[in-house]
């Protein structure tokens, strides 16, 4: 068993099954597509070519009805019945209104027919006569026409007047119609009078439903100049550029795309009167209707990948025992225990090589060398193997001896609040410090963000040098460091240096020091201070005697940083520092107490107000070793109160960041930008936080909050829809309801609709509810 799975963790073997996959799948995935898209295409061609019948039939029906009134209108200018002088005398008028009667009556897209004779203050229809004014005024009133432009055009119009479908109020109903005028008689240069057709536009447009049938799409009827006569629409609407693309088209089938969506235009035109007959459909949908064959497809597939997949197998292994069996033979050949034991290390060497390089494709070197970064400058090099390992990969230690050691760290003035441009080169900054390199100087910097603190830490690694050579590289490095900042911003930062060590295990010390010199900078202009230049006692001798300030800068700093290591390393070396000493007793006891009332401040400051109930005891003791524990107790305590504090405080500001988006979502100027400069925080860091936090980007996030509001309002309410996409914070409504439909399926009033129903039943399942 043991023997077969070592042949399937051959590399070889693994690359024939590969190539034998490689060369199955290709040929079979194109022929799938190909059979796909075919069906899809003759599928796409046969509802195309329907619809282009179904639309020719449409225009010959619609052309039929308009060539029947131009017939009405020419047969009432020859009724002697309805001439003018007819239609003047009150008893004989009556014949003509009954004839008015008949002629409405012939055509069934009409609603309503009237005659007028020019320079009479009259219009006669099937119910009587009345007065023109009187008529389009309080009967027949048009949404976008006036009775007076409506008059001008009865008595001035030569040509027939077609008017697009708009609503019209008859009595207290309204009713969508076109208007037509014919002037009478027809193509006469002199016309006496016009005939007024008033046509009901659902006649027209009911003739071209049948088209769509369950497709999602638009239907139009454009005049001889372009103006769209009537509309249906199922679905979205098309803006008014798209809808002027369409009306140049010709008769005939054509792709465009409309409003970013590729859309199956069919238009036919009719050579009687120039006007257009079109109907939009989104081409997704020839896809949905092939949804049963792309699962047959899908199924197939699988199978014959599958069979594929086992063939490849079956003929890898066999193509790989020759290989295989040639190995084994040169094992056999090798008569010396000393080649037998050279080959197995080789092999071995071999094997262990490849396990490094697969567990290196998985490491996210910036995110491993950042953690260990973080960890060298907090604790030291670790005794863990594995550890060191990972930080020789991650180039913090290089594998050359003679290099040197030192931490900085940089902190920046806050920008004033609202100042984004600042708080976005502040950004620029950490990015550019994440690791940089100096050639000349044979030197590499290293940076990591420590956002509880605002601080950034840098590690520098120089090549071995005389003191005098390695400050002139330190100052010459910083010159660098200013001059790369100085090229984004015009800001730089306050820089606290540390000292340099000869190797990577004091590190943490460094960065110790380098936090000491950053507390003690000069005020006014952003500068560097040194740890090893802060001034401290020079003379030693015991009436003069007192702990360094270097000493005592550190121990705080190390207390401050939770490091309790070396907070206890740094109490015994003073403590043997001053066992040297012969002091007297009240000046050992106040140097003593200096020591304590460093430790207890920095107590204070880390809120454990708890200890100073034992000042009593700690201040008590007979001998130096007695203090000495009473204080490393002590600094442990303090220690552990620090790293509780960091810990507790990270999470707590990703979680008041979180909170403050989900409060602030409907906000249209809420931004990344904006968020990390309200936490003082950079954007990268907020970025990379809150992925960690919510599992989704910032972006994708805001998103998610205000696709459920959209959706809980859609379903709670009666706003509109503008209203609603505004008030979640979304200012382009054209392209949130593209979105939208992008992820459901729907249009949010299609969503609104569909899921109603349900609401509606929870509603009334629930009467105390909905009350």
């Amino acid at each position: 068993m043991r023997k077969n799975w070592n042949q399937y963790k051959s590399r070889l073997l693994i690359k024939y099954v590969v190539s034998y996959i490689v060369i199955f799948l290709v040929p079979l995935t194109g022929v799938t597509l190909f059979i796909y898209e075919n069906t899809a295409y003759n599928l796409r061609q046969e509802i195309e070519r329907s619809n282009l019948n179904q639309l020719t039939q449409v225009k010959m029906t619609i052309d039929g009805h308009m060539s029947d009134l131009y017939e009405i209108a020419s047969r009432i200018s020859y009724d002697a019945n309805l001439t003018p002088y007819m239609m003047g005398d009150p008893y004989r008028s009556r014949e003509g209104i009954n004839a008015l009667a008949s002629y409405t009556a012939n055509s069934s897209i009409v609603e309503q027919l009237f005659l007028h004779y020019r320079s009479r203050d009259e219009i006669y229809s099937y119910e009587g006569m009345t007065r023109p004014a009187t008529l389009f005024k309080r009967v027949y009133r048009y949404q976008h026409w006036s009775s007076a432009d409506l008059l001008k055009a009865l008595n001035e119009s030569d040509v027939p007047l077609i008017r697009p479908a708009e609503p019209v109020s008859i009595y207290s109903r309204e009713e969508s119609l076109l208007t037509l005028l014919i002037p009478i008689k027809p193509n006469d240069p002199y016309p006496y009078g016009s005939v007024m057709f008033l046509l009901k536009e659902g006649k027209l447009t009911g003739l071209m439903d049948t088209i769509l049938n369950q497709f999602k799409g638009n239907s139009y009827i454009f005049s001889s100049t372009g103006d769209i006569l009537t509309s249906n629409t199922n679905g979205a609407s098309l803006s008014g550029e798209s809808l002027n693309a369409i009306a140049g088209l010709e008769t005939g089938i054509h792709s465009v795309r409309l409003d970013g969506e590729e859309q199956s235009v069919v238009i036919v035109k009719s050579t009687e009167n120039g006007w257009s007959y079109a109907t939009t459909m989104p081409s997704y949908q020839f896809f949905e209707k092939v949804a049963h064959i792309q699962t047959l497809i899908t199924l197939v597939f699988a199978i014959a990948t599958l069979t594929g997949v086992i063939a490849a197998i079956i003929l890898a292994r066999r193509q790989y025992y020759p290989i295989k069996n040639l190995i084994d033979f040169a094992r056999l050949q090798t008569g010396s225990r000393d080649e037998a034991h050279h080959v197995r290390n080789e092999w071995e060497w071999i094997t262990q090589t490849v396990r490094d390089y697969k567990a290196r494709i998985h490491w996210q070197t910036p995110f491993v060398r950042n953690q260990c970064l973080m960890l060298l400058l907090k604790h030291g090099k670790p005794d863990d193997p594995e550890i060191e390992r990972m930080i020789k990969e991650t180039g913090l230690e290089p594998p050359d001896a003679g290099s040197a050691y030192f931490s900085a760290v940089l902190t920046w003035d806050h920008p004033e609040s609202g100042d984004e441009e600042g708080s976005r080169d502040h950004g620029l900054q950490l990015e550019s410090l994440g690791q940089l390199a100096f050639p000349e100087l044979h030197a590499q910097v290293y940076g990591v963000e420590f956002p509880v603190q605002q601080r950034f830490a840098l590690m520098v690694l120089l090549p071995e040098q005389t003191p005098e050579r390695q400050e002139e590289t330190v100052r010459k490095l910083f010159q660098g460091i200013q001059a790369l900042l100085l090229e984004q911003t015009n800001t730089l930062p306050h820089i606290g240096v540390g000292s340099i060590y000869p190797d990577l295990s004091h590190i943490n010390q460094s960065f110790i020091e380098a936090s000491t010199a950053l507390d003690y900078h000069k005020p006014g202009a952003p500068g560097i201070t040194y740890f090893d230049q802060l001034q401290h006692a020079q003379s030693i001798s015991k009436e003069t005697f007192w702990l360094s300030r270097k000493s005592i800068l550190k121990l705080e700093q190390s207390l401050k940083q939770g490091n309790e290591s070396l907070a206890q390393s740094m109490i015994s070396g003073m403590l043997n520092e001053i066992k040297q000493e012969s002091l007297p007793v009240p000046m050992l006891r106040l140097i003593c107490f200096d020591m304590l009332n460093t430790i207890l401040r920095t107590a204070a400051e880390s809120g454990m107000t708890d200890v100073f109930s034992r000042v009593p005891a700690l201040a008590s003791f007979d001998t130096l070793e007695e203090f000495e524990g009473k204080l490393a107790l002590l600094a442990g305590e303090v220690g552990k109160q620090v790293k509780h504090q960091t810990e507790i405080s990270q999470p707590s500001l990703i979680d008041d960041l979180v909170s403050y988006v989900d409060q602030n979502y409907a906000d249209y100027t809420l931004s990344l930008e904006h968020v990390a400069l309200r936490f003082s925080v950079s954007a990268s860091y907020l970025s990379r936080s809150f992925k960690d936090k919510t599992g989704m980007n910032f972006t994708a996030y805001i998103w998610l909050l205000r696709m459920n509001e959209v959706k809980r309002l859609l379903l709670t309410t009666s706003e509109p829809l503008q209203i609603i996409i505004e008030r979640v914070g979304y200012l382009d409504a054209p392209n949130f309801i593209r979105k939208f439909k992008k992820e459901t399926g729907l249009t949010p009033g299609q969503y609104r609709k569909q899921h109603e129903h349900d609401v509606s039943a929870g509603d009334a399942d629930n009467p105390q509810a909905a009350r």
